[in-house]
């Protein structure tokens, strides 16, 4: 019997059809991105890839949100350990995306409602993206002082076109779904009613296709490219850790942080 992981912050459902339903499983943060969200992420991107019984994949969020990105803080630094645990932490991302990268299978994105950072980035990695129409993606780089990460740097562009993965990059502009449909980032818009269960459908009706088969294709349309993509994770997460750790983007984290914490406090009057 396949053990299927149990994880923290991502739930794991395997249907007998062989469809693995990933889940970012934190709606009380809006599946934020902790620490232990990427290496949940990364367990779970690894166990559907090696399990015999997992034929399609998708990844979708629980709740209101898809993910809304990186939960932000400031780091500690008294703690002796900082500069060996934010090495372990890029590399985990690094190893989120090039899993992603190499993912042998079909794998379909379901964005259940706002996408913001991360999670838009690897979007572009997935095969087919579903979203509801009243999903919204974003992604705020330049507002931390951040840069371009998940491969978007070249395919943004390559989908989306230059014009608009500038606006997005570097702007940050909030697109809606039927614009990110229009420029090609999304496959379909389904209705919010029942959106889950409209994916599973789609992957259930595709799990009965040769594995093997898909497997064949996939690596023919996407593995001439591969070898690139894992040079330019290489490159974005170098520059996203010496942008992290720059005093501009210490100072707009430190700005976020204080901002939440003042909206939570009015919040609560």
């Amino acid at each position: 019997m396949t053990t299927v992981p149990k994880l923290e912050t991502i739930e794991i459902t395997l249907f007998p059809t062989g469809v693995a339903e990933i889940a970012f499983n934190r709606p009380q943060r809006y599946n934020a991105l902790s620490p232990q969200a990427y290496r949940d992420w990364l367990t779970a991107i690894q166990w559907a890839a090696q399990c015999d019984d997992v034929k399609v994949t998708v990844l979708t969020g629980r709740g209101k949100y898809y993910t809304s990105g990186q939960e932000l803080a400031m780091p500690n630094f008294d703690d002796d350990d900082l500069p060996a645990e934010m090495e372990r932490r890029r590399q985990t991302t690094k190893n989120v995306v090039s899993e992603m990268i190499q993912f042998p299978k079909v794998l379909i994105g379901a964005v259940n409602g706002p996408s913001i950072g991360f999670g838009t980035t690897t979007l572009a990695l997935c095969d087919v993206v579903y979203a509801v129409p009243e999903a919204t993606f974003n992604t705020p780089f330049m507002k931390l002082a951040f840069c371009a990460e998940g491969c978007s740097s070249v395919l943004f562009p390559r989908i989306m076109g230059q014009a608009k993965a500038n606006e997005m990059l570097l702007l940050g502009r909030v697109f809606t779904a039927d614009e990110m449909e229009r420029c090609n980032f999304l496959t379909r818009l389904l209705p919010k009613e029942n959106f889950r269960e409209q994916v599973l459908a789609i992957a259930e009706e595709t799990a009965k296709f040769s594995v093997e088969a898909m497997k064949v294709t996939k690596e023919l349309i996407r593995g001439y490219d591969r070898k690139f993509l894992e040079e330019v994770n290489e490159v974005e997460m170098e520059r996203l850790a010496e942008r992290m750790a720059s005093p501009d983007s210490l100072e707009s984290i430190l700005r976020f942080v204080e901002e939440s914490k003042n909206k939570k406090k009015k919040s609560k009057l």
